[in-house]
């Protein structure tokens, strides 16, 4: 039996007691300074714990707790070899300096004298989640670029916190964040002051894409979907040399392929500021000579000012546009009805009616937003009352109103003479919601009929400001991660910079990552267990009789995942290394906390070399039934066994790793995936060894989701980690970037 106990030593000059450990186990007896020290008075010895007289009572008696259960932990699980006098006390000495390293007062900061001569690359990390694109970009260098991490965003909490504990506290960086929805009418604003003007090089996020995804179910209205309009909005305003946005691979066929086109179409929508005077110069012109159509070009030439307009300024112009139209239709309503007509009939109101709700367009904006919300809120999804809303929603969308305003006209029946100003009315009503690059179609026509199309072209390479090819499918185990994780690439290059098609891939097929490389070291967790230090994996005692088959699949690479058998590390090394180059070799020890208090108190962190390897809580019943799927190697297969056995599931799919091979995409639900030796589920730092996060990287917060937290939309550490972007492959796109920029 081990007796773990705590006691005062002698006091020091300024009469504070040091707090010692000691433990005894039969003949081993070992005493070490736990690095706290108290005055007598507040110390109890009988509880073993500091008095609340002390300020820093809870984090000092926090750590105690720690250093005990650590040390009672490592007897019971260490083979005997280690209970040697000096082992044990090394162990704990590991644990006690890696907690004053980081509570000692020191300023953190990347190697400054390494770095002067090269030059920075800004970006910011939209929708930035626990902080995979972060992460990437900070480990990509190419020659004598590398990149200045200036901003991140997310409107969830514990990414938040994940992302201070990370790149504020532990890496040292003075990176700002903001916690707020992109949607916000003054996100905009409160981006702009958090940069106090530093230029952006480039932009990089995934806006959330659970609605486009191939797996999920397709929800009209989702909130998530009209999120890369915003992300937009901020290219617009902070015009970076690139962007990149990220999505699932399902975003290319949503809606028969209209999302993605829209999406392109959004980006060409893009202009440069400086050089629009010439398409209104031209449109002018245009003009000039066209004697049939001139109102339809003075309501393009009308749209196309919302695009140089600013938010307190397009609300004018907007309010102007739908008047001129009113105007018309105003003038034309006496010639096709009579005067009790139209104050009567259904279809003139339908028109004056649409009118005033185009006005409203902010308004109508702001009911949207909240009914969506509300909708995403009560989960209203395959019931009956989400048709009703979704008929709501259609029903105040520009495009709708404009269609029943058109439906209105038809019904009225006028006679063919006024035909040309009816179409006249609809065609400016469809313009007012056109893009850019739908006016621009639009304007061809004219351009054609007056033979200027060469004048046109030259005119629109100047006023395009990026440049995009398509999007393109990215696998992220072509980049050294160990998953099959599919991705759908956009990426915007200014007119000035050169065009990026694709992301060359680091690894060939059979030099990809497999799961045994990223997790074999992590394996010696049990069921209900908790490690914060590595132990040594016998991998001949493991798997005896094919240790050597195990052991070939190990192979030496580089950071990004190509082999070097000469200089490289294994994957596994790389992991607890660490990519980031050295940039940061003044860093902190890995540490975790629950919340924004525990941050703030450096005191309270729990500062140990291995974090997020906690194994859940299996019933019996759960670990025979997916002990059954593991020896059957597939859930279908099983599935007669388990039925018999009395151990079948209402589960949709269990997903066994393989050894020799990738992991599917990471999910959230943590028993979708079996570990490929042991019956049970993935902890959060194997999943995060599968998204190729380093060690040091701890995912803050609560491990799961309770009710209250799921309500208030605020991710546990699983649902970071798995809707992050894999950091090497991130790292890739950096770099391809770096290769291109200037």
């Amino acid at each position: 039996m081990i007796n773990v106990k705590f006691y005062l030593d002698k006091a020091d000059k300024s009469k504070n007691f040091p707090i010692h450990l000691v433990l005894r186990k039969k003949d081993v007896q070992v005493k070490v300074a736990t690095g706290e020290k108290i005055k007598r008075k507040d110390w109890d010895a009988k509880n073993q714990q500091v008095k609340s007289s002390e300020y820093s009572h809870i984090s000092i008696n926090k750590f105690l707790n720690f250093l005990k259960q650590e040390v009672e932990k490592h007897f019971d699980t260490a083979p005997h070899s280690q209970f040697t006098d000096k082992k044990i006390k090394e162990k704990i000495q590991s644990l006690v300096s890696s907690r004053k390293v980081n509570t000692d007062v020191n300023i953190v900061c990347e190697d400054e004298v390494k770095y002067e001569s090269k030059q920075k690359v800004t970006f910011i990390d939209l929708f930035a989640g626990a902080g995979g694109f972060s992460e990437g970009f900070l480990q990509a260098e190419h020659g004598k670029h590398y990149y200045e991490f200036l901003l991140g965003s997310d409107i969830n909490e514990n990414c938040e916190l994940t992302h201070l504990a990370r790149y504020n506290y532990q890496l040292g960086l003075d990176a700002a964040f903001i916690k707020q929805d992109i949607t916000e009418p003054d996100f905009l604003d409160n981006l702009l002051k958090k940069l106090s003007g530093k230029q952006v090089d480039v932009v990089c996020g995934g806006p959330p894409c659970q609605s486009f995804s191939l797996a999920g179910k397709r929800k009209k209205f989702d909130k998530k979907d009209d999120l890369f309009a915003h992300y937009l909005k901020v290219i617009r305003q902070l015009r970076p040399k690139y962007f990149v946005m990220e999505n699932v691979k399902g975003i290319l066929t949503k809606e028969e392929g209209k999302i993605k086109e829209m999406i392109l179409q959004e980006i060409k929508s893009i202009v440069d500021l400086k050089e629009f005077h010439q398409l209104i110069e031209f449109v002018a012109q245009l003009r000039k000579v066209e004697k049939q159509q001139q109102f339809i070009l003075d309501c393009i030439n009308q749209r196309l000012q919302f695009e140089s307009a600013n938010e307190k300024q397009i609300d004018t112009l907007k309010d102007s546009y739908i008047q001129t139209v009113e105007n018309k239709f105003r003038i034309l309503t006496p010639k096709i009805v009579d005067y009790k007509t139209s104050k009567t009939d259904s279809s003139i109101n339908t028109i004056r009616h649409g009118f005033n709700l185009l006005k409203r367009s902010n308004e109508l904006a702001y009911i949207r937003k909240k009914v969506i919300h509300e909708k995403a809120f009560s989960d209203l999804d395959n019931d009956l009352f989400a048709g009703d809303f979704d008929n709501f929603l259609t029903a105040i969308e520009p495009e709708n109103i404009v269609d029943r305003i058109n439906e209105a006209f038809k019904n009225l029946k006028p006679a063919q003479s006024f035909s040309i100003e009816i179409n006249e009315i609809i065609s400016a009503l469809e313009i007012y919601s056109y893009s850019f690059d739908e006016c621009m179609s639009m304007l061809n026509d004219f351009v054609k009929k007056n033979k200027r199309e060469v004048e046109f072209k030259e005119i629109l390479s100047h006023i395009r400001l990026y440049n995009i090819d398509k999007p393109f499918v990215a696998l992220a185990s072509n980049y050294g991660v160990p998953q099959n994780r599919e991705r759908v690439l956009f990426i915007g290059c200014r007119k000035d910079q050169k065009l990026i098609q694709g992301v060359p891939p680091t690894v060939t097929d059979k030099e990809k990552v497999t799961v045994f490389e990223a997790l074999y070291d992590l394996d010696f967790v049990g069921n209900d267990d908790e490690k914060y230090n590595y132990e040594q994996v016998d991998l001949k005692a493991k798997y005896n009789g094919s240790t050597e088959k195990m052991k070939a699949l190990l192979k030496k690479r580089n950071v990004d995942g190509k082999p070097d058998e000469k200089g490289g590390l294994t994957y596994a090394e790389w992991s607890k290394k660490g990519r980031l180059n050295g940039r940061f070799a003044n860093a902190k020890n890995p540490f975790y906390v629950r919340n924004f208090e525990e941050l703030e108190n450096t005191f309270s962190h729990i500062v140990a070399p291995l974090h997020n390897h906690k194994t859940s809580n299996h019933s019996e019943k759960v670990t025979q039934r997916l002990d059954i799927i593991l020896e059957t190697g597939n859930y279908e297969l099983a599935k007669d066994e388990l039925v018999e056995m009395g151990l079948d599931s209402d589960k949709r799919n269990y997903n066994v790793l393989k050894v020799n091979s990738q992991s599917p995409t990471i999910l959230t639900i943590p028993d979708d995936y079996i570990h490929y030796s042991s019956p049970r589920a993935l902890t959060v730092r194997e999943m995060a060894r599968l998204q190729s996060f380093d060690d040091s990287f701890v995912f803050q917060g609560e491990l799961e989701q309770n009710k209250i937290q799921k309500l208030n939309s605020m991710f546990s550490q699983k649902e970071l980690i798995v809707n992050s972007t894999p950091p090497l492959f991130a790292s890739a796109i950096a770099k391809s970037i770096l290769k291109s920029i200037h």
